[in-house]
């Protein structure tokens, strides 16, 4: 009979798999959630809410750079990718719907209908996967401008952003080949 039980360097395996998932939905639940508690509505659409956003994708970048570099230093680079993912694009799309959501609620005329943060979060997905509905767009300069910086975020973070990280799982995983391979004898 044939067993089907997880056992011994499979089991682990799988373990380490389900550990890094579990991560990665709870850091993005985690985010999603700040996005509906913190109190964002206080906020005004201003000189300042521009530092904020400035402050934030300096916070991002960071975030992503050192995301990288922790790739490329783990023992399981790929599943350490997908925990990076996970934190860096929720916390992409909840930075700009935060944004969109701000500018709407300093004036509702930003957009083609004042945003609810579901309204915000759901137009900010539709760009970020260049959907475009256009149930909702931006009918004020300063809010297509940051759309527009929005799509353009969107190419890097699509095209550059996903070839640092396959670089730097590649290069962790030559570090872990590299280390496992016998040392040539004299």
């Amino acid at each position: 009979m044939y067993d089907v039980s997880f056992t011994g360097e499979r089991a682990r395996s799988w373990r380490r798999i389900a550990r890094a998932v579990s991560r990665a939905l709870l850091t993005a639940a985690v985010l999603i959630a700040l996005y509906y508690l913190l109190p964002l509505g206080s906020l005004a659409a201003d000189a300042s809410t521009l530092a904020k956003l400035v402050i934030g994708f300096v916070v991002f970048i960071g975030l992503l750079l050192w995301q990288v570099r922790e790739i490329a230093q783990s023992d399981e680079p790929g599943l350490r990718a997908l925990e990076g993912l996970c934190l860096a694009v929720p916390l992409f799309i909840v930075l700009f719907a935060s944004t969109y959501f701000v500018m709407s609620d300093a004036d509702a005329a930003s957009f083609t209908a004042p945003l609810t943060r579901t309204d915000a979060l759901y137009f900010t997905v539709t760009i970020f996967a260049t959907v475009g509905f256009g149930d909702l767009s931006a009918k004020a300069e300063a809010a297509r401008l940051v759309v527009t910086g929005q799509m353009l975020l969107d190419l890097i973070i699509l095209g550059a952003g996903v070839r640092i990280i396959l670089t730097a799982v590649q290069r962790g995983r030559d570090r872990i080949a590299g280390e496992a391979a016998p040392e040539p004898s004299p």
